[in-house]
């Protein structure tokens, strides 16, 4: 994302992250320097977008050969991945688009034997519906088999594991706990300490890493779009995770896995990263990325998140939300990503978001202005809304009339708690 050199203002002495949602169009950062003018030293402030910033680029585990190909020569590999599994071609460039080369025909032309493919939700080349059952088959470029990890088989099964020395896990994540790479991550974990088969993941940025928010998950609400007690934003990237999953023994039974991180270089949970590749269909930019934490909440309602449109997570809406107080509207239609979204030729009202400054942490306003809005609060929200919360008090309070603060303070003690044992896990600042 950024050229490989040093900021060359020597006069900087107060670099400070300002907001870091956005991507780099809306990132500022704010730099105070000091000059002396007829005897008199005086303050200057300015902001700077990030793409007028010169920081080193950003090495995501993936271009680190030199450190995990030795660990894959003369082995036979298994590789867990999908569309956004890729090794940038020119390490000094912006990682932006289309410079780069799969991780899988990579590793080929490096004369590793990789024998199969694993794939998570939406598939090994990312362009599956939300929750669609996806088939196992061939991947037609190099002609390895492709095994499903969603739906029925989230586990590697032992006799799919059979004949494979090491596995390769590198998935781009989006920090958020409903997310279900990091389930598809421990399920992969548990198979390989199981079966006894070291798993190297090859780490990359967290976009949400900036900060962690959100109610802690309870036990009883555990399901795979939340398998560990952690908050909805965990502040961790997929590296890192996996060192907690491993240290806090929870896989099944306690077992740990044989792990190894391939890190990446320069990279702080504080440095802006723009996703040069979707992690997922219905995720197309950094906007959606960002608001995707908050918005997600109403996949567990009756109003769509703008699946069906080429707004997905950067707008929401219902027919049953007030269209006096609500004045933007769309229709969601099928179209690459969602085949039969929610609402679907309904016009739907609610909020337009595509240009909102989103500021770290998760933003409840969204979902509580809807519901004081809805003309049919019986019908606002459905069973997966507690799977997604991960909490049963999360709607009481919403259905109660709690603002957002008041909400919040009841998160903090579980907030405390969770970045003790977080701090012991993190690789990076």
């Amino acid at each position: 994302m950024f050229k490989n050199t040093l900021f060359p203002i020597i006069t900087v002495i107060v670099l400070v992250l300002i907001s870091c949602g956005n991507g780099t169009k809306s990132t500022k950062y704010e730099v105070q320097s000091t000059k002396v003018v007829d005897g008199d030293q005086k303050t200057y402030k300015s902001k700077l977008p990030t793409e007028d910033l010169l920081l080193p680029t950003i090495e995501v585990g993936a271009n680190q050969t030199e450190n995990y190909l030795k660990l894959l020569e003369t082995k036979r590999v298994g590789v867990v991945g999908n569309q956004s599994s890729v090794i940038f071609k020119d390490k000094n460039r912006k990682n932006d688009h289309g410079d780069y080369t799969h991780l899988v025909d990579s590793l080929l032309s490096l004369n590793i034997n990789v024998k199969k493919v694993f794939s998570p939700e939406h598939g090994f080349r990312g362009t599956a519906d939300a929750g669609e059952k996806i088939q196992d088959g061939l991947d037609p470029k190099t002609g390895l088999p492709i095994i499903s990890l969603y739906g029925d088989n989230k586990k590697p099964k032992p006799e799919q594991l059979k004949g494979l020395d090491v596995l390769v896990f590198d998935i781009q994540d989006v920090g958020v706990r409903f997310y279900t790479y990091i389930s598809t991550l421990h399920y992969v974990m548990e198979a390989c300490a199981e079966a006894n088969i070291p798993l190297i993941i090859l780490d990359r940025p967290n976009p949400n890493g900036h900060y962690v928010d959100g109610p802690v998950l309870e036990k009883a609400n555990t399901s795979f779009v939340g398998m560990h007690p952690i908050p909805i934003a965990h502040g961790m990237t997929i590296g890192e995770y996996a060192k907690m999953i491993n240290g806090e023994k929870w896989l099944n039974n306690g077992v740990q896995c044989q792990l190894t991180v391939i890190s990446m270089a320069n990279y702080t949970h504080q440095t802006p990263y723009s996703l040069p590749i979707k992690p997922s269909p219905n995720l197309p930019n950094d906007q959606s990325i960002a608001l995707y934490p908050s918005l997600c909440f109403f996949e567990g309602t009756n109003v769509s998140v703008g699946r069906g449109t080429n707004k997905q997570f950067q707008i929401f809406g219902s027919p049953d939300l007030n269209k006096s107080h609500f004045t933007f509207s769309f229709t969601p239609q099928p179209n690459e990503g969602a085949k039969t979204p929610p609402q679907q030729g309904k016009k739907c009202y609610g909020e337009d978001l595509t240009q909102v400054e989103v500021k770290p942490g998760i933003n409840l306003d969204y979902v509580i202005d809807a519901y004081a809005h809805t003309t049919d609060k019986i019908k606002f929200f459905n069973s997966f809304f507690v799977k997604l919360a991960g909490t049963t008090k999360l709607q009481e309070q919403i259905e109660k009339g709690l603002s957002e603060k008041e909400i919040k303070a009841t998160w903090s003690k579980g907030l405390e708690d969770f970045k003790k044992i977080r701090n012991n896990y993190v690789l990076y600042q």
